[in-house]
């Protein structure tokens, strides 16, 4: 219920649609798919193989394909509910790829976040999804080893 709420929070799913199982299993697939690039390109370890894989499966899935209509294009999902919804999402990504603005998403750099945060920094030099939190708990992590007996 969690995952159809969030969607149809998000105009992604009409409200009252439910989501199975095996439509959460692969919506948690996609998001961490989602997080590994996002770690890679923020030069943390992670499975750019193994998570395009997953994307190209999961934009299978949503039956996403090319339109034309009054002097455009657009990808858009054949299918429906979660799986169309989840094909909306992945539009979303290519958009953010091919205008630049995916060159700016990043995942959070502390060892117990998962984040992923937009780097608005002219330098794009931010570490951490919210410095507040996990940019001074890993400051002081840093600090104590560096000061360990």
């Amino acid at each position: 219920a969690a995952l159809a709420d969030w969607l149809a929070g998000r105009g992604l799913l009409a409200p009252g649609e439910a989501a199975t199982r095996g439509e959460l299993l692969e919506a948690i697939g996609v998001r961490e798919a989602l997080r590994d690039l996002l770690a890679a390109q923020s030069g943390l370890e992670a499975d750019v193989e193994a998570a395009t894989t997953a994307l190209d499966a999961a934009a299978s899935r949503a039956k996403l394909s090319l339109h034309f209509a009054a002097g455009r294009a657009e990808v858009a999902p054949g299918a429906g509910g979660v799986r169309g919804a989840i094909g909306r999402i992945l539009v979303e990504v290519a958009a953010a790829m091919a205008d630049g603005t995916w060159e700016r998403m990043k995942a959070c750099r502390a060892t117990d976040c998962r984040w992923a945060f937009l780097d608005e920094a002219k330098n794009r030099s931010r570490a951490w999804c919210s410095m507040q939190s996990c940019g001074n708990r890993e400051k002081v992590r840093a600090y104590r080893e560096r000061h360990a007996h």
